[in-house]
């Protein structure tokens, strides 16, 4: 697996800056921010996903929750499946963490999600931290 980050990272975006602000991403980080500075770190993630679902309805933000991707090989469907934390607005993945940093495993992780659900957009929220931390990926090629 090694060898397939740099090639993941030419295919996509990661953007940790608020440089262009994307309504639907913009507001999906806000609720996070709103989440994390009621709790702050230290909770599981599961314990963060369940109060930005209440979050997301609070502000109207469509979601389906733990969603289940298919994977296919070569046309075969395959019995292993991902599961991502949210999908938002029918269109941007969002993953939670509750991890000390993050790394190019759970970017690549987000990455693959994209490219098995051929969405291009998608967040990574870390909440593992004293501030959220959060990056958007955008995959330019499926």
């Amino acid at each position: 697996m090694e060898g397939s980050y740099p090639q993941m990272a030419q295919m996509a975006q990661i953007l940790e800056e608020d440089g262009v602000r994307d309504p639907e991403t913009y507001a999906i980080i806000g609720a996070a921010m709103a989440v994390h500075n009621e709790l702050g770190n230290g909770f599981l993630e599961a314990v963060y996903q369940e109060s930005l679902a209440l979050e997301f309805s609070t502000r109207g933000i469509p979601f389906q929750r733990e969603v289940e991707l298919h994977l296919t090989y070569r046309g075969t469907p395959l019995r292993t499946h991902y599961k991502v934390d949210f999908i938002c607005s029918g269109n941007v993945i969002v993953e939670l963490k509750a991890l000390g940093d993050l790394s190019t495993v759970e970017e690549s992780q987000v990455i693959n999600y994209l490219k098995a659900s051929r969405l291009s957009r998608g967040l990574l929220l870390n909440f593992g931290l004293p501030r959220l931390q959060h990056r958007r990926i955008v995959l330019s090629d499926h």
